[in-house]
């Protein structure tokens, strides 16, 4: 079973991420990770990525596709991966499509924790911390126990870190949604998406992605 993983910022990506590796036999591959044991192994293209990231450069499609290239070749990926993070862009993505052929591990499905955009700018800019003693919360999740009083240590002001303002997370999900749609669309039309209501309880995700992931399987 081959799959991609999508979804915006704050649509639980990751909590999937991990319910599913621990239900299935297939190795998650983070794009993060893949760079790093590439770097570590000294691998060519390792060696090439890190070249460009110590200048502060981009890493080119070519050498970030011959990264995935080689982790997908690796044993662990023979039963089944997920890819988290890549594709990025048409491009990349028509490259997988080549290099799965390649390897005849062909993707099976690629599944888009699907929750509105004003959803997640509510998850994501909740976040507010104590001035005194650094204590996090959030709005909805973590909320102080009396209003606008922190429990830990009594004080009555709080601030919010830039990343976590409203507008900055607006911002970054309008660039998360420019850079996903014509990956959408580009799988949508090769009949492999399937898109989750990410609005809902954990347990009920992984429900939905699993029902999905079962009919694949058969």
């Amino acid at each position: 079973m081959n799959l991609i993983l999508m979804g915006l910022p704050g649509a639980g990506k990751g909590t999937q991420a991990e319910r599913i590796e621990d239900a299935y036999p297939v190795a998650h591959i983070s794009t993060g990770d893949m760079f790093r044991a590439a770097m570590a192994a000294g691998t060519e293209m390792g060696k090439q990525a890190k070249a460009f990231i110590d200048k502060g450069q981009l890493v080119p499609d070519e050498v970030v596709d011959g990264i995935v290239k080689d982790r997908l070749g690796e044993k662990d990926t023979d039963e089944g991966y997920m890819l988290d993070g890549f594709p990025r862009t048409i491009a990349q993505a028509e490259a997988l499509e080549t290099i799965t052929k390649t390897l005849a591990k062909p993707i099976d499905a690629v599944i888009n924790i699907d929750v509105k955009p004003d959803v997640l700018v509510e998850r994501l800019s909740g976040r507010y911390i104590c001035k005194n003693c650094g204590a996090t919360y959030h709005k909805l999740y973590n909320p102080t126990k009396v209003a606008d009083t922190c429990d830990r240590c009594g004080h009555h002001e709080f601030f919010q870190r830039d990343d976590d303002k409203p507008e900055t997370v607006k911002n970054r999900l309008k660039v998360n949604i420019e850079m996903n749609t014509p990956l959408l669309d580009f799988y949508d039309q090769r009949h492999l998406l399937f898109n989750v209501n990410g609005d809902q309880d954990i347990d009920l995700v992984f429900a939905e992605i699993k029902k999905i992931l079962e009919t694949i399987a058969q």
